[in-house]
């Protein structure tokens, strides 16, 4: 399986004489394999670096410090998770991995500003700056997802405006990914995230630079894939392949964890919660909101306890 590498300049310049190379790459990327690469794109690995070393400085402060941020307190997806936080897959152990998640907040007066998916961030005071940095890179990602999507929309043959309107107040979710070193102990029902598809539209994965991304080929094979700072690793997720009637698919992937601890940085970009995403030209309506609280219930693991106790 050969993943398409795609030059940020060539893809959104109509006037490149790359332009439409770039965006039959991005066709194949989106119809065939369910991930591409992403270069020369507005962030460059000095940015990438930076929004690493913070959440790595973060992860490395003691639980006890880490710990009134905790998510689980929160009834949202907002803050940190601890080891055994998720659990993506049913029929294996609780992912061996910690997370902090940041999302979009709203003005008080706004309509949807009460909604979960808009929750107000957990900010931690160590380490210093790291708001700021989080902060920029979030917003930076997001100009550059909905600038992608744009692109995807006519790689496929639609409108290239079709989604902006869709993503103006986005359940777009930045997550610091830490991977420590997979134990001794672990058994072949532990993973450092088990196999899944991701959720929603499209992600935006920034790495260290460090093995551990595994991605699904259609013959079953686990191909390893991994980039340094500055390039991104792009896929799609289960909403946009029911959004386009199955016509971008979603790819199975994994991180097993290896003898290196490992950082990822992935910004899951999803549209507004009130957007239908049901199959284009069908009857039906599905509330991306809807379709995310589903899968979430299905994955963190203060959620289903919630749950368990109603």
């Amino acid at each position: 399986m050969e993943i398409p590498e795609i030059s940020a300049v060539e893809l959104f310049d109509p006037s490149s004489p790359r332009y439409e190379a770039s965006l039959a790459r991005v066709r194949t990327a989106a119809e065939d394999i369910g991930f591409m690469t992403l270069t020369d794109t507005c962030l460059d690995a000095a940015a990438v670096r930076r929004v690493l070393d913070t959440y790595h400085d973060f992860f490395k402060l003691s639980p006890e410090k880490k710990a009134p941020y905790n998510m689980a307190n929160t009834g949202s997806n907002r803050g940190w998770g601890a080891p055994g936080a998720e659990q993506v897959d049913p029929s294996a152990n609780p992912d061996f991995k910690e997370v902090f998640d940041c999302g979009t907040e709203l003005p008080a007066d706004d309509p949807l500003a009460t909604h979960t998916y808009y929750a107000p961030n957990l900010w931690p005071t160590e380490p210093a700056g790291f708001r700021e940095t989080v902060t920029d890179y979030y917003q930076r990602a997001t100009t550059l997802s909905i600038d992608l999507l744009s692109a995807i929309a006519s790689a496929i043959g639609e409108p290239a405006d079709y989604f902006r309107n869709k993503f103006d107040k986005p359940m777009a979710l930045l997550r610091g990914n830490y991977y420590p070193v997979r134990p001794d102990e672990a058994t072949k029902r532990d993973f450092g995230i088990a196999p899944h598809t991701d959720y929603g539209c499209l992600t935006l994965l920034a790495m260290d630079g460090s093995a551990g991304l595994e991605v699904e080929a259609r013959s079953g094979e686990w191909v390893p894939v991994t980039v340094q700072p500055g390039t991104f690793v792009i896929n799609f997720g289960e909403m946009l392949q029911m959004w386009s009637r199955g016509r971008i698919v979603a790819t199975s992937h994994r991180v097993i964890g290896g003898s290196n601890e490992r950082l990822s940085i992935p910004f899951f970009f999803n549209p507004r919660v009130d957007v239908n995403v049901a199959p284009w030209g069908s009857s039906e309506v599905i509330l991306a909101g809807e379709h995310l609280s589903r899968r979430y219930d299905e994955t963190y693991v203060h959620r289903q306890t919630d749950k368990a106790a109603v």
